[in-house]
């Protein structure tokens, strides 16, 4: 029996020849078209007949599926799929969509026994994370992102597609509202369970669902029933990685575990944040010589109060721009006069504070010293002194500069900080002086 029949699809909508069946969704059914003005084949997404004819919920749907033409259509971005067209006749509404041939979705690599290599995982991620920051900016948020929904081809190139429920951020709206319970639980992140406030961070959550089912072929929330999982979701922290596979490297265990926050704020800010990430574990699984030695670098300033304040892709930033070096007690690290623009860090230990050969204070772990030499380029104004064996990250200004602007602007923040402190801590020692 021919399918188009069947399904009571003409053999043409509008200019588009219909062919074959290559698809089916919640929202409609794909069939792989033909655009004879432009010469080349198309997707032709139909709305279901029966749900537009439904009295109570038709208009509701048919405004559902021509919102995907109305969002998705004001993006162009190499891994979203792009809208072409979109029309409707008497009988049926259609969407037309680029092809991609011989494409499959993510679901079929998210089974134990289809897991692609880390490093197509860390790809296909990146390159979602891009698109998203993309839709993100220019006020789209998508609030279905599940691997059913993002396409790839032979040749690896990633398509997000199906922005049915996407909704656009006004000036009416600013940058979040309200939304309603709307999207695939599975890969809803906590607040859209709860039909809170939403944002873009809220795809970055079921990006990170997504990633995670890619690396491990399990979910990160194992759940027998609708209200556990969603209770697993709000309230229940994801299993590790390790919990399945054993060879996953520690650095995309940190990746999962920031995207999968239950505090949006805790969570990846934008998809460029994410995308980073990513791009900093590939090069990370490049070089596994020093993986041993990278990683412990790692933890040992992710662990220094001075850089609570920086996302784990700037801390990788600063890892390339620092030298490290231990100096023993006694000995001289900076002199008072000298010229440099370095700073230093302390990773351990502590170091004594001379200005004109009397001691004002001393420093510990977790303290810097020498910012204001990077920050006007002066000379040393103190002498500092190893109190005992004392290892320090010598981070240079050249390199810092050559960060990225918002790595720069942390090590700003934090200097002022730090020199607020240190103001206010001097200005009541006086004043117990005077007392």
């Amino acid at each position: 029996m021919n399918l188009n029949l069947q399904m009571n699809i003409p053999e043409q909508l509008g200019k588009y020849e219909i062919k074959e069946q290559v698809g089916r969704g919640s929202m409609g059914i794909v069939y792989k078209g033909y655009d004879p003005f432009a010469d080349r084949d198309v997707a032709v997404k139909v709305a279901l007949s029966e749900n537009l004819n439904d009295k109570e919920s038709g208009e509701r749907y048919r405004k559902m599926f021509f919102n995907e033409a109305h969002t998705a259509g004001t993006l162009k971005h190499p891994n979203i799929v792009e809208i072409l067209d979109a029309g409707a006749d008497e009988e049926h509404c259609y969407i037309i969509m680029e092809l991609i041939e011989g494409g499959n979705t993510l679901k079929t690599y998210c089974h134990p026994n289809k897991l692609l290599p880390f490093e197509l995982v860390i790809e296909i991620i990146f390159k979602c994370a891009k698109a998203l920051d993309y839709a993100h900016r220019n006020g789209v948020i998508h609030r279905d992102i599940k691997p059913t929904n993002i396409l790839i081809d032979d040749n690896q190139d990633v398509k997000i597609a199906d922005f049915s429920i996407a909704h656009i951020m006004t000036s009416d709206t600013t940058n979040t509202m309200p939304m309603g319970f709307v999207g695939s639980p599975r890969y809803m992140s906590p607040e859209q369970v709860q039909e809170d406030v939403i944002t873009n961070q809220t795809d970055l959550f079921s990006l990170g669902i997504v990633m995670y089912e890619l690396l491990t072929g399990k979910h990160p929330f194992p759940a027998e029933s609708f209200s556990r999982l969603i209770h697993m979701i709000i309230n229940e922290k994801h299993l590790t990685l390790s919990t399945h596979r054993s060879d996953v490297p520690e650095i995309l265990e940190k990746i999962i575990h920031h995207a999968l926050q239950k505090n949006p704020e805790k969570r990846y800010k934008m998809g460029l944040n994410f995308a980073a990430d990513l791009s900093l574990a590939f090069d990370y699984l490049e070089q596994p010589q020093e993986d041993i030695e990278v990683q412990e670098k790692f933890n040992v300033i992710q662990s220094l109060e001075f850089f609570k304040e920086f996302p784990d892709s700037e801390l990788w930033e600063i890892i390339r721009a620092c030298i490290w070096q231990q100096f023993k007690a006694g000995s001289e690290i900076i002199v008072e006069g000298d010229i440099d623009d370095s700073f230093y860090i302390i990773t351990s230990g502590e170091v004594d504070v001379y200005k004109d050969n009397a001691l004002i204070g001393h420093l510990e772990t977790g303290d810097c010293f020498g910012e204001m030499s990077y920050l006007s380029k002066a000379e040393r104004t103190a002498t500092i002194t190893a109190k005992n064996n004392v290892d320090l990250m010598k981070i240079n200004a050249t390199l810092i500069e050559q960060a990225s602007i918002e790595c720069q602007l942390h090590f700003s923040r934090v200097f002022m900080q730090t020199l607020v402190k240190r103001l206010s801590a001097t200005t009541a020692m006086y004043a117990s002086r005077e007392d």
